[in-house]
């Protein structure tokens, strides 16, 4: 009898993590943080990460993109940890002149369908002027899509030529 409880739990266990792995992560941008909270201090903007409406701490990583007197530039972001799961802050790491997108993505492992991304347009002053996280639909889901640097690029371009022309 207690052989058949084990194998029960054993298999409800892994029926449970098989289920709460299955899906692609989420994330989402917070702005402006919190300046009353000591860990997003002075932080640019929070990241977010979830397994579905759960905090996750999923790895986060992300570059800087910009447009600096017409040249290209690309600077590799780090994230710190907040106090609560799933929750890095983002200080400013990238130069004031120019244009620049920040493309920061959550990671679950590899492969198609386990990274989710924003891609967060900088305004001329530093803040935040949009976000988007894009997605495409499979089946009845709603799932993050991938994010083609040379769209990036093509939007840095447009938004420094737009910028030049004023």
């Amino acid at each position: 009898m207690r052989t058949a409880i084990r194998s029960l739990a054993a298999a409800a266990l892994v029926a449970t993590t098989a289920f709460v792995s299955a899906g692609p992560p989420w994330i989402s941008i917070e702005y402006p943080a919190n300046p009353y909270d000591a860990a997003s201090r002075g932080a640019v903007l929070l990241v977010h990460t979830f397994h579905h409406g759960t905090s996750v701490g999923y790895p986060v990583s992300g570059t800087a993109e910009g447009m600096v007197n017409g040249a290209r530039r690309t600077v590799s972001l780090e994230f710190k940890p907040t106090s609560r799961p799933g929750v890095y802050a983002l200080h400013k790491q990238w130069a004031n002149e120019g244009v620049w997108t920040l493309v920061i993505g959550a990671s679950q492992g590899t492969g198609e369908g386990n990274m989710a991304t924003a891609v967060v347009e900088l305004a001329s002053d530093g803040k935040v002027a949009s976000v988007d996280v894009p997605t495409r639909q499979r089946g009845q889901w709603l799932i993050p899509a991938s994010v083609s640097m040379a769209d990036v690029d093509a939007g840095l371009r447009a938004r420094a030529a737009r910028l030049a022309s004023r």
